[in-house]
């Protein structure tokens, strides 16, 4: 097993390197970037979503000042809409936000940097990178916390109850209702929420915005709780509709598998009642792929099913901030989510692994090819 362990790690290091190379050179062609960004807000032309006149949210744009260049002569520059602008002062930008330098040089550097968590700071927020992204992180915990609970204390339930009511009114009914309720978007059934249950056009029974009430820090602890849980019913109803779907058709599938197998039918010839062949035999069985999968599943709650949930329900997480780091072409921000989603990605594949051979201790990676 150690072999297999070490084995995964150095693979973590080139598809890591690769990830954020492929990044790396798609935003090297995309258009914009943070010079054309301040050029835009310093000239008034910036119409994006979290467009501010006048430079950046806590920006500081170097000692050179903008105006027209000495002698009325026009200005060429890459940049479009950088006319009339003072080259230094453009000069000043590049240097800031390290454009000066060749685009190897730039990812090196950074490479170098990330290999060592120095994450730098943001171009438009005087606040590093890492304590941007610690300061978000619980609220996007929160999220993916008790969505993960919240979808597998339900579905696992209804995934056995369907394998053994197979083929019945029952499971053909449940089927039906997790399979739409997959096919819903989620960022469409939190607007359909909002307008039903957030003060929209019907009623107005919860919080629209954040995690707490503003007097949170006035409240007793037992209303502090309910108000915490209070905010979270309708990110976490719109965050769970489709997180039902694979966990329960897993478990249901898993569990028609194993009670299908001799070792099922040897135990209920035994004279075992029905109760303890499923949970005294077959559950262990049956739960491994899906207890197994949890960090997984908790993982890609935590950071891919938060972005619309968070933007549409004001919640000042990760998924917001990757938004508005991305509109506000907030590079370093970007790289670094981008980094550290990417590399406990791995080590959550690697964790899942393990915990197979923790649950199943026949399962032997240690004997198969990474």
């Amino acid at each position: 097993m150690g072999a297999y362990i070490l084995r995964r790690l150095l693979l973590m290091i080139p598809t890591i390197l690769g990830i954020m190379l492929v990044s790396f050179l798609v935003i090297q062609f995309a258009p914009g970037g943070p010079v054309e960004k301040v050029i835009a807000q310093l000239t008034g032309t910036d119409v994006s979503a979290t467009a501010r006149i006048g430079g950046g949210e806590g920006g500081d744009f170097g000692g050179a000042q903008p105006g027209s260049q000495s002698g009325g002569e026009a200005v060429t520059s890459k940049y479009r809409g950088a006319q009339g602008l003072d080259p230094e002062f453009i000069k000043e930008l590049e240097k800031q936000f390290g454009f000066d330098k060749p685009a190897y040089e730039r990812f090196g550097l950074m490479i170098w940097n990330y290999a060592r968590f120095d994450f730098g700071e943001s171009y438009f927020r005087d606040i590093s990178v890492i304590d941007l992204i610690l300061e978000k992180m619980p609220v996007s915990i929160s999220l993916g916390l008790w969505m993960t609970l919240l979808s597998y204390s339900i579905s696992i339930p209804l995934g056995i109850a369907k394998a053994v009511r197979d083929g019945t009114k029952f499971d053909i009914w449940t089927s039906a209702v997790v399979i739409v309720g997959y096919a819903i978007p989620g960022f469409l059934f939190a607007v359909l929420l909002i307008v039903l249950f957030a003060g929209g056009s019907f009623f107005d029974w919860f919080p629209l915005r954040g995690l707490t009430s503003e007097n949170w820090s006035d409240m007793s602890w037992p209303a502090r709780i309910v108000d915490y849980f209070w905010h979270l019913v309708l990110p976490l109803t719109a965050l769970a509709l489709s997180a039902f779907a694979t966990t329960t058709l897993l478990t249901k599938n898993s569990f028609l598998d194993e009670i299908r197998k001799q070792y099922v039918m040897t135990a209920r010839a035994k004279g075992l009642t029905e109760r303890q062949v499923l949970y005294g035999h077959v559950f262990r069985n049956a739960m491994l792929i899906v207890i197994a999968g949890f960090p997984g599943a908790f993982i890609s709650a935590f950071f891919a099913g938060s972005l619309l949930i968070e933007t549409i329900f004001s919640l000042d997480g990760l998924g917001l901030l990757g938004f508005e780091s991305v509109i506000n072409r907030d590079y370093p921000i970007v790289f670094a989510t981008l980094y550290i989603f990417s590399l406990l990605g791995l080590v959550v594949n690697l964790l899942t692994d393990l915990i197979y051979t923790v649950i199943d201790p026949r399962i032997d990676f240690e004997s198969r090819e990474v």
